[in-house]
């Protein structure tokens, strides 16, 4: 599975037990199972494994389908066939050529019952490797079309490259993937369709799409609308399908579909991935070395795992991914070891430092005296200022003009890595220059690494060109100290 990041944002799964429950109230695993164990002595099989014809009306009635139901065989099938792919149901083949096989219930069955929740999961992911295999695979009546004498498909015929179609699947879900775990909103929001076959076609240096890319675009929501609809019953996806108005023809001799609002992009289809669709996509990266990191993986881990970790991090990823490094650690001994691992000059060590102080607003009063015993450091007596004095301790010595200064500088360049030219980081650029009207006079001689970084950036952010050309001159000054 293919994905554009070298390391992809963490993701923050649900617990392995609320999934597992998840995973068992899916319609087509919970569908599965009433197969498996409706299946008995007198069940009988085909050379594949799959339900003959004669049994698949007996399957459909035991899962309350309705016998006029035209679908009912098919989802019987599909329900039987995951049964089979998931072990719930062991298939004997038949010792003669021709004669139908015989079932008995699978050893895993009995795990969805008295198993743990990872045995749980270990099912509903076999079970979506059955239904990945399906999304991938063409329509039916076209495969007959080339089927040849000796029983192969004619891909090149039918225009169908497996391992392209699986390639495009893997791409669109990564898409989405990268989509929900980078939405602050813990990717509640559900995507446009539109724009998710889109991500997949339209080059990222293009202006306005061609004739061609928005026919490509409009074949690849053809072919997701599908796909999404054999995942869900899953549970990968929560879905939307496309309204059926858009893709009928019109027909000359009948009445003309209603008109199209092109502002109600819903109406384009719909699709978002549920807590169990992530764990899923997750779980088929790694398989396919993919690093997909999750939030709580560095709760194990020392400080300087964390800080280094949670640099990359989202704001409210990094903010859970701390609070359960601290859960695990007493307070006192946690703070110690977070103030020794935001030391350096290093280029990460701002941001080390940040997390360090939102790490630090975590921890109650017991973790005073770490933080007294750093008040001389240069690179940690700050913070240690700033956390005592919010936490109302007695006695705390005032800064220095330089460690004032020092402090700024730091702030700013961590701010720098998390934000970028950010408007918020503007506004506070604003501030500060306002605030302090010699800031540049003084801010060039900071004997900090990113000094000339930071007032470069200062300049190019103010909007103020006065302002900016002495943020830029003091830039100067700091590179040729």
């Amino acid at each position: 599975m293919s994905v554009s990041p070298a390391t992809l944002p963490p993701v923050l799964l649900h617990s392995e037990a609320e999934l597992a429950r998840a995973a068992l109230a899916t319609p087509l695993l919970s569908r599965a199972v009433r197969l498996a164990r409706w299946a008995g002595p007198d069940t009988r099989v085909g050379a594949g494994g799959e339900l003959v014809d004669a049994q698949l009306p007996a399957a459909a009635a035991e899962l309350g389908l309705a016998t006029d139901d035209p679908d009912a065989a098919a989802y019987a099938s599909e329900a039987w066939r995951v049964a089979v792919d998931t072990g719930l149901v062991d298939v004997t083949d038949a010792e003669e050529e021709g004669a139908e096989g015989t079932v008995t219930q699978g050893e895993d069955l009995a795990l969805l019952s008295a198993g743990s929740p990872q045995d749980v999961l270990g099912i509903w992911l076999g079970a979506l490797d059955t239904v990945y295999a399906d999304a991938t695979v063409p329509d039916m009546e076209n495969l007959l079309d080339v089927l040849e004498a000796n029983g192969e498909v004619d891909f090149e015929e039918l225009g169908w490259d497996p391992q392209a179609e699986a390639d495009f699947l893997d791409g669109v879900l990564g898409n989405l993937y990268l989509l929900t775990v980078g939405d602050a909103a813990g990717g509640e929001s559900p995507v446009p369709l539109p724009a998710l076959a889109a991500s997949m076609i339209v080059p990222d240096d293009m202006g306005e799409p061609t004739d061609d890319i928005l026919e490509q675009v409009s074949d690849a929501m053809m072919k997701l609308d599908d796909q999404f609809r054999v995942f869900e019953p899953l549970g990968l996806v929560e879905y939307q399908p496309v309204d059926e108005a858009l893709m009928a023809d019109i027909d000359e001799d009948g009445p003309e579909p209603a008109p199209v609002d092109d502002e109600d992009v819903s109406r384009y289809g719909m699709v978002r991935l549920t807590p169990l669709g992530l764990y899923g996509v997750r779980a088929r990266m790694l398989e396919a070395g993919v690093d997909a990191p999750a939030v709580g993986d560095l709760a194990d881990k020392g400080a300087d795992a964390l800080l280094d970790g949670t640099s990359g991090f989202p704001q409210h990823a990094a903010q859970a991914e701390i609070e359960g490094w601290l859960a695990r650690h007493e307070p006192l001994d946690a703070a110690r070891e977070l103030l020794v691992a935001a030391r350096g000059g290093d280029e990460g060590a701002p941001l080390r430092r940040l997390r360090c102080q939102q790490a630090l607003s975590l921890v109650g009063n017991e973790a005073e005296p770490a933080l007294r015993d750093v008040l001389d450091d240069p690179e940690l007596g700050g913070l240690a200022r700033v956390w005592l004095a919010e936490h109302g301790a007695a006695d705390v010595p005032a800064p220095s003009q330089d460690l004032i200064f020092w402090l700024t500088i730091d702030t700013l360049a961590a701010q720098l890595a998390v934000e970028g030219n950010s408007d918020e980081l503007q506004g506070l650029v604003e501030g500060l220059a306002q605030q302090h009207s010699g800031f540049f006079a003084t801010a060039w001689r900071v004997e900090h690494p990113a000094t000339a970084d930071v007032l470069e950036a200062m300049g190019r952010l103010h909007p103020d060109k006065k302002v900016a050309k002495e943020a830029r001159k003091a830039a100067f000054k700091a590179r040729n100290l």
